[in-house]
């Protein structure tokens, strides 16, 4: 994220709102990690614009969406570029701003400020009405259980309802924390939109910690986005064939960092799940295998001829094979055998 480092510099700034509008912009770019989008340098000029309060971030809003409707995207990329452009002040706006009401139509309307004319009419602002699943490279490409499109409005409904009964009295502020992360876990599982539901998801949060009087370390949303969405992920997937569990341990360490100033290591590699698959053993491999054990005193000359291979094909598996531990020679090369290994018994 090359273009926040560009802004770096005004976290050093005496004065408080400066600061202040400089943290939105480094949250807002940071966060279209989760999308694998970057802002354009126009922007970061824009941003700086803004900090130093020589436009406001209603007019910084506008020259973002007024530069690309001059500017057409033609490519991939530069649509992309406009989306994160776009999204980035947007999402700066909304955090400029302190009105906030905590509902599932506030939700709902954050999305629809942030994706307005670079989702269709039909997304932006608007409950999916179809199931979805996602690639999740994490997941080395399987998704998660995403709420079903029947019942998202009533699903919500009452984890807002259960949010706004719950009482924070008598709780350690660790236990207030981990509250906080199960609830945007669980909304970020309904996953309402059919895109842009982490930054929607997260702008919601930051707004509603903000309510709540917590002081957060907004650098976390800044250089951790991705890592906050793999987070998400993992509390909300499991494998049972597999012995996968969900597990909140990743987004506890995210939160716990950002608004308790603990040190634990956010690496998305520790998320990462791996999976054992069988090992395919080469063809030239499996019929010398398969020749030994139908005659354990072939030869090299004998199996080139059977197999139809050069004696050099034959002599290189043969070592393979050996170093793998699949197959020893029993007795002198002269007069002694092949003797194949059982996988299961090594």
């Amino acid at each position: 994220m090359s273009h926040i480092k560009d802004l770096e510099g005004y976290k050093k700034l005496k004065e408080p709102d400066k600061r202040k509008k400089a943290e939105n912009w480094r949250i807002a770019i940071g966060l279209q990690q989760v999308d694998g989008l970057t802002p354009s340098k126009y922007l970061i000029e824009l941003a700086k614009e803004n900090i130093e309060g020589r436009i406001s971030i209603d007019e910084a809003t506008k020259q973002a969406t007024k530069y690309y409707k001059k500017n057409p995207p033609k490519t991939t990329e530069e649509k992309n570029k406009q989306e994160a452009d776009e999204v980035s002040a947007r999402i700066t706006k909304l955090l400029s701003n302190n009105a906030f009401v905590f509902s599932p139509a506030e939700l709902i309307s954050i999305h629809k400020f942030l994706f307005k004319g670079i989702l269709s009419s039909k997304t932006a602002g608007k409950i999916r009405k179809f199931n979805i699943s996602k690639s999740e490279p994490i997941l080395n490409g399987d998704t998660v259980i995403y709420g079903n499109a029947d019942n998202i409005k009533e699903t919500l409904d009452y984890d807002f309802a259960q949010e706004k009964e719950f009482g924070f009295k008598g709780l350690t502020k660790r236990e207030r924390v981990e509250h906080i992360a199960k609830f945007m876990s669980g909304i970020w599982q309904i996953h309402p939109f059919t895109e842009g539901n982490t930054r929607t998801t997260a702008t919601f949060i930051i707004k509603y910690l903000r309510m709540l009087g917590f002081r957060a370390n907004n650098e976390f949303f800044e250089k951790n986005a991705l890592y906050l969405r793999n987070a998400l992920v993992r509390a909300n997937y499991s494998k049972f064939e597999e012995s996968i569990k969900k597990t909140m341990e990743y987004l506890h360490n995210f939160f716990w960092n950002m608004l308790l100033g603990e040190e634990n290591t956010l690496d998305n590699r520790d998320m990462q799940i791996t999976r054992k698959t069988p090992r395919k053993r080469p063809e030239n491999a499996q019929k010398i295998l398969d020749a030994l054990e139908d005659n354990p005193f072939s030869s090299r000359q004998e199996l080139a001829k059977t197999l139809g291979m050069t004696e050099d094909r034959v002599k290189w598996n043969l070592n393979k094979l050996r170093k793998e531990g699949r197959i020893k020679r029993i007795g002198p090369d002269k007069g002694g055998h092949w003797e194949v290994i059982d996988e299961g018994k090594k």
